[in-house]
């Protein structure tokens, strides 16, 4: 069912369709700003990435932005209402190097007027100039968590190498954690890289003997031991191929859909945390259900909950 069959309800709001950036008053600024970056040229693996942004947009229709009661946290159930959402819209072409430099200079413009920004990829290649868009000159002090399978170390310029890309650019590799870095999807010499650069890695397995909010508590501490800023990047190929065959890189035995999910509402409880990407989601690719893009939907409104409920 598309989401123009979606039946209207006056007593059930949908989240999405939120205004522009640019519309808000100059006075007031914005909880949660949206910006589409539909990277996809350096993929190491064919993508139809680019159609990403606008999926993401249309599936945040099927939701409603409410968290129910919970006994133990709260009482009542909470609308997100409250908060102010605008969307900064999409950095038109933002592979290359003048496609990045726009990539930055619409994140430090949303950046300036929204508490929190959501990049939304686009191929993993977005990370490295959403982190350093968000942070400008702050890069030194700044700390990165990425959830993936993946080290993003390799060489060049890629989805495969954005990590890689922000510690050549000053990021102090002891506050970067890798959390969900699982096995036959590396290599060798790219985890001697990690271990040489002071990375904290989690390995996938280690999410079966700790709950996700536990590792996630001890990463921020690390990401911000330099009281800069944090940059979260949720590449959705750290899940289990089962709930996101639309990342071409996901294999089985991925974590599940709801760790991702609180990993996506720990980040939007820490003021630390500036910027989320969520990256490596292919629209075009995805099950006819539409569950990768779906579950992508709902990270972005993890982390309005975790502001939410700062």
């Amino acid at each position: 069912m598309g989401t123009a069959a979606l039946p209207n309800d006056p007593l059930w709001p949908r989240a999405g369709d939120w205004p522009s950036l640019d519309a808000l008053p100059a006075d007031e600024s914005a909880d949660l700003a949206l910006l589409g970056v539909p990277a996809h040229r350096t993929s190491l693996s064919p993508t139809g990435a680019h159609a990403t942004p606008a999926a993401i947009r249309a599936a945040l229709r099927r939701y409603s932005p409410t968290l129910m009661a919970d006994r133990g946290r709260r009482d009542d159930a909470r609308s997100l209402a409250d908060l102010v959402f605008a969307d900064a819209g999409d950095v038109s072409e933002p592979d290359g190097p003048d496609g990045e430099a726009r990539v930055r200079t619409a994140v430090a413009a949303a950046a300036a007027r929204a508490g929190t920004v959501v990049a939304l990829g686009g191929d993993n290649s977005l990370t490295s100039p959403v982190a350093l868009g968000v942070w400008g000159d702050r890069r030194a002090t700044a700390g990165l968590i990425t959830l993936d399978a993946h080290y993003d170390l390799r060489d060049g310029v890629s989805n495969g190498s954005p990590v890689r890309r922000l510690l050549e650019a000053g990021v102090d590799g002891r506050r970067i954690v890798q959390i969900g870095i699982a096995d036959f999807v590396n290599s060798r010499e790219y985890a001697d890289r990690a271990r040489d650069a002071g990375i904290t890695v989690v390995h996938r397995d280690e999410l079966h003997r700790r709950p996700m909010v536990e590792v996630f508590a001890e990463a921020l501490e690390i990401a911000g031991a330099g009281g800069g800023p944090v940059h979260v990047d949720l590449d959705v190929d750290v899940c289990d191929r089962a709930v996101a065959p639309g990342c071409p890189a996901s294999v089985p035995g991925g974590i599940s859909a709801f760790e991702l999910r609180q990993a996506a509402r720990a980040a939007g409880a820490d003021r630390r945390v500036e910027s989320v990407d969520l990256a490596e989601v292919d629209a075009t690719a995805d099950a006819p259900d539409g569950r990768t893009v779906r579950l992508a939907a709902l990270c972005v409104l993890e982390v309005a909950a975790g502001i939410a409920l700062r």
